[in-house]
């Protein structure tokens, strides 16, 4: 059957958006459907106003407690609008990067609107028929929506909605404690909202080290963030302009509800049954190739439900675009994958987790390293935190877990190590003192002195070694 694109690629967030540009640069003919507007979740709701806000939100609380290092900010004044209007400008400042002007200028043909499949291999949009080799499927992922009693009448917010707001609420619930929840009900609160947030587990941040956690946890209720863990939404109640949210036997009051149980994959619309493509609640199923069930239909982003990260996103998408556009050979790799949640103190993961590590290997060693130990934390009023490295005997890295300032930065030396298969060793090189990069060499030296401080033999050699060489000048 002849076909008008190469290439057709189907939602225009992080992973469309990537393909498309490999694709159009390769010289491929491509069109890229959406339906709303090119960026997706991350620029519009996500990654960019999230790490504005909390930028500006973090910048108020360094000036509510300067005084700790002998600077006055008396009586500190916040304009929400204002903080709101510094979100606005980055968006404005990095959406031409994904804009339809500058795709078409690549050669990719923008179609805006909402489609489906009308068969395994095409796809039907404002009442063209779209006939390609291959099609990717990138439409990304929206907040999910329990079914908790009374929650759609009260009204409630979700990261799509936080951004509009032009006024902090007084009192704000957070329903969810993952990074989402976690982040902007810290941001909010040190903008001026008294902030309840409620954990249906047994604590915040769940895919976390639990020692990190407890640090993000304690900072949040120093900063008079109240958590509720084991507790899930039962139901809401709307009383004039105050909204009740019920949990864990209490009646919680708020003036806002912020929304952040989890996503759902943006599939149900596609007619994806026409096209012979499996999906299911978490996603649609995909092969290491990020192939689904009709090997010339691809996947990738938070769709397939597998890591939903922007970072993740683009590498599937250089994945796809090999696999789509040439031969099917390239297979995805989710052995070092890492992540960040920009709370204060930043949290980053990278591999397994400590029971994980246990889980699989009979040899671990867990190197940690407190913050309060490295001379620039010191300096910098910064000590709160630790370095945990995982390790086996041999020195392999398997995983690490950082909570600390700027710990989103530093936990890239460990991603290239573990990458590229080397020994935690490698990490004890030199790094400019004094650094908060020290943190990572130092835990990285624990493995040479525990194993040095539990081998008799050695320190009996040397100290033999040592007494005989002082008998001779």
């Amino acid at each position: 059957m002849a076909v008008d694109y190469d290439l057709v690629i189907i939602g225009g967030g992080s992973a469309g958006l990537v393909v498309a540009s490999i694709a159009a640069q390769l010289k491929a003919k491509v069109a890229l459907v959406e339906r709303d507007r090119l960026g997706g979740d991350c620029l519009w709701f996500g990654c960019v106003p999230s790490k504005s806000l909390v930028h500006a939100s973090r910048l108020a609380h360094d000036m509510r407690h300067a005084d700790r290092l002998g600077i006055s900010c008396k009586d500190l004044q916040i304009d929400f609008s204002k903080a709101i209007a510094h979100v606005e400008r980055v968006i404005a400042a990095i959406q031409p990067h994904d804009s339809p002007e500058r795709f078409e200028g690549l050669g990719v043909e923008v179609i805006s609107g909402e489609g489906a499949f009308a068969s395994p291999h095409v796809f039907a949009v404002n009442d063209r028929s779209l006939a390609a080799r291959s099609f990717v499927i990138a439409t990304g992922s929206r907040p999910a929506v329990p079914d908790i009693p009374g929650l759609a009448g009260a009204g409630f917010m979700t990261n799509e909605q936080v951004f509009s707001l032009t006024a902090c609420p007084a009192t704000l619930v957070v329903i969810g404690a993952g990074p989402i929840g976690c982040e902007l009900g810290q941001a909010l609160s040190r903008l001026g909202a008294q902030v309840t947030i409620l954990a249906s587990g047994d604590r915040i941040l769940p895919k976390e080290d639990p020692d990190v956690a407890a640090v993000v946890t304690a900072q949040f209720e120093a900063e008079g963030i109240r958590v509720l863990t084991g507790a899930r939404a039962e139901r809401v109640e709307l009383q004039g302009n105050t909204k009740f949210v019920f949990a864990r036997g209490e009646r919680i009051a708020c003036e806002q509800i912020l929304l952040a149980v989890g996503r759902v994959p943006n599939s149900d619309r596609l007619n994806l049954a026409n096209a012979g493509v499996e999906f299911d609640r978490q996603g649609i199923k995909v092969n290491a190739k990020l192939q689904t069930s009709n090997p010339r239909i691809y996947a990738c982003g938070d769709v397939i439900g597998k890591y939903q990260f922007t970072h993740v996103a683009g590498y599937e998408a250089v994945v796809v675009a090999k696999n789509a556009l040439f031969f099917p050979l390239s297979r995805i790799n989710y052995h070092v994958i890492p992540w960040a949640t920009f709370t204060d103190p930043e949290v980053a993961r990278v591999g397994l987790s400590e029971a994980e590590a246990h889980q699989t290997y009979k040899d671990i060693a867990v190197l940690k390293q407190d913050y309060a130990g490295v001379d620039r934390a010191q300096a910098t009023a910064a000590t709160q935190g630790f370095a945990k490295f995982i390790c086996r005997s041999n020195g392999e890295i398997v995983g690490a877990h950082l909570v600390g300032a700027s710990a989103g930065e530093l936990i890239h030396e460990v991603v290239l190590a573990m990458a590229h298969k080397l020994k935690v060793s490698a990490l004890t090189g030199i790094h400019i003192y004094p650094t908060l990069a020290e943190l990572n060499s130092k835990a990285a030296l624990l493995l040479s002195k525990r194993k040095f401080a539990d081998n008799q033999t050695l320190k009996q050699v040397l100290e033999n070694f040592f007494r005989l060489r002082r008998r001779f000048r």
